[in-house]
């Protein structure tokens, strides 16, 4: 079992930055690959960025955000740069029980309770 909990969301206006962190326990930590997800009201969930061995950002947030582990506390950031309006939604962070990244939410175990981000105009 792994627990996730993530922390840093907030307000913000356009072109700021936050940086989202998500603090793993359980099971050995770099067995896994770690993704980030978020889901607007409405909207389904939809892929961030994946970290294992490859790095995957979704066209959306490319450039702007990076996804970034530390195996040494078990924790993974995710740093956001210019945001936007649009990036406005609950991130959740999710592990997943294979060291290959991966853009499905279906296809991670664990999931943290999510940590809401909202970016105004």
């Amino acid at each position: 079992q792994v627990q996730l909990v993530e922390s840093g969301g907030g307000l913000v206006q356009a072109g700021g930055s936050l940086r989202l962190s998500c603090a793993a326990s359980g099971r050995t930590f770099s067995n896994y690959a770690m993704g980030w997800f978020r889901q607007a009201p409405g909207q389904e969930r939809e892929f961030v960025a994946t970290r294992a061995g490859l790095i995957y950002y979704a066209d959306s947030v490319k450039g702007r955000f990076s996804i970034s582990r530390d195996n040494a506390k078990n924790t993974v950031y995710l740093q956001m740069n210019n945001l936007k309006p649009e990036d406005t939604a609950v991130y959740y962070c999710a592990a997943r029980g294979s060291p290959i990244a991966s853009r499905t939410a279906g296809q991670y175990d664990y999931w943290g309770q999510g940590t809401q981000v909202t970016v105004s105009s």
